[in-house]
C-alpha cells in the first residue's frame, strides 16, 4: 500500500510517499482503508519534532511511529475474530489516537479507538475534516466552560479548524458568540453563525468596551493576563495551549495562570490536554457529534484538498497558520491493491 512515511525530524520533504505492507488485523482490530485524512496544526509539530517537549510522545531522536496522520475516514475492510462494534462494509471517522499512521491507503485500529460510523449524509472528506475541531472544541466548551444558553462567548481565531467548530457548538448551545479572525475571513465565521465578527487586524477584542463570560483562544496566540480585562465577573479563558514562542515558558505560565485563578479572583484560566482524553470519551463526542450532522445542526469546514503526493506542499500551507477551517488528504491509487 501507498503510505507517507518519515524517519527524521525535519522540513516537509521529510515525508516521502512509499509502498509498505498493508496491515493485517489483529482479533480486536479492524483494518480501515482510508478514504480521505486531515492535515492538522498538530502533524508539523510531530513533523518536526518542535517545540522539544512534543517529542515526549513522538520519539526523543527520531520519530516513534514512522507513518503520520491522527485523523480519517474510510471503510471497514476487515475485522478480527473479536470485534463487535464494527463489520465490513461499514463506513467510519475518528482519531488514530497516539500512534498516529492515517496518512496511508490503510490502517488498522482496535475496536476501542475513538472510531464511529459515519452518517449515510456526509462524505469520507467532510467526516475527516470534523475530527480535530469537534473533538477539541466539545470538551473546551461543554466540559471546561459548562456554556449556558445566552452567554457571551468570543472565539479567537475563529476561522481554524477547532475556531469554526467552535462557533457552531457555541450557538448550538445558545450563547452569543463573537469571532475574531482576519478580514479575509469575515463571511465564512458569519456564515456559520457568528452574530458579530472582529477584525483582529482593525481592532484590538481585549481593549475595548466589551466582556464576555468566556473567551476561548482556539489558536494559543492570546494569554490570560492579557485577555482578563475583558471577562465579566465569573469569566472563564480557555486556551487549547500556546502555538507561538517560547512554548515552554509559556506554557508554564499557563498552568501557573490556572492554579492562581483556581485558588483567587472569580475569573479563571483553564487549558485542557484533549487530545489525552480517554477513547471513550472521544467516542461519546462522535455520537454526540453525528446527532447534530443528522439534526443539520453542524457543517464542515474544508479550506484545501491534497493527494497524499502532495503531502509536502498540504504541511507548507498548513504551516501558514492561514488555512480556514481544515486541509484534508486523499489517497493516492496503488495499482497493486
Amino acid at each position: 500500500m501507498n503510505a507517507i512515511v518519515y524517519e527524521k525530524y525535519g522540513s516537509p520533504d521529510v515525508l516521502q510517499l512509499k509502498e509498505v505492507d498493508k496491515p493485517t488485523p489483529m482479533s480486536n482490530e479492524v483494518l480501515i482503508r482510508i478514504h480521505a485524512a486531515a492535515v492538522t496544526a498538530t502533524d508539523p509539530v510531530d513533523r518536526k519534532g518542535e517545540p522539544f517537549v512534543a517529542r515526549i510522545f513522538s520519539g526523543l531522536t527520531r520519530p516513534k511511529h514512522s507513518i503520520p496522520g491522527g485523523t480519517l475516514a474510510g471503510v471497514v475492510e476487515a475485522a478480527g475474530k473479536d470485534v463487535k462494534r464494527f463489520s465490513g462494509g461499514d463506513r467510519v471517522y475518528g482519531s488514530a489516537g497516539l500512534n498516529l499512521g492515517a496518512h496511508a491507503e490503510y490502517i488498522c485500529l482496535p475496536e476501542g479507538e475513538a472510531l464511529a460510523v459515519i452518517p449515510d449524509s456526509v462524505s469520507y472528506e467532510d467526516a475527516a475534516a470534523m475530527v480535530d475541531g469537534v473533538l477539541t472544541a466539545v470538551p473546551f466548551l461543554r466540559d471546561e466552560a459548562k456554556l449556558q444558553r445566552g452567554q457571551k462567548v468570543l472565539i479567537n481565531g475563529a476561522a481554524g479548524s477547532v475556531g469554526t467548530a467552535a462557533v457552531q457548538f457555541a450557538k448550538y448551545y445558545g450563547a452569543e458568540v463573537i469571532g475574531v479572525c482576519s478580514a479575509s475571513n469575515v463571511v465564512l465565521v458569519k456564515s456559520l453563525g457568528a452574530d458579530k465578527v472582529i477584525d483582529y487586524t482593525e481592532d484590538d477584542f481585549t481593549s475595548n468596551d466589551d466582556s464576555y463570560d468566556v473567551i476561548f483562544d482556539a489558536v494559543g496566540k492570546s494569554s490570560y493576563s492579557r485577555c482578563k480585562g475583558a471577562l465579566k465577573n465569573g469569566g472563564i479563558y480557555l486556551s487549547t495551549g500556546p502555538t507561538v514562542g517560547n512554548f515552554f515558558i509559556k506554557t508554564l505560565g499557563l498552568v501557573l495562570e490556572m492554579l492562581w485563578t483556581s485558588k483567587i479572583g472569580n475569573k479563571r484560566a483553564i487549558f485542557a490536554a484533549t487530545g489525552l482524553r480517554s477513547s471513550s470519551e472521544k467516542i461519546e463526542d462522535l455520537v454526540f457529534l453525528n446527532s447534530l450532522i443528522e439534526a443539520g445542526r453542524i457543517d464542515p469546514v474544508i479550506d484545501r484538498r491534497y493527494t497524499l503526493e502532495e503531502i509536502a506542499d498540504a504541511h507548507r500551507y498548513v504551516e501558514t497558520g492561514h488555512k480556514k477551517g481544515n486541509v484534508v488528504l486523499t489517497p493516492v491509487p496503488n495499482p497493486n491493491i
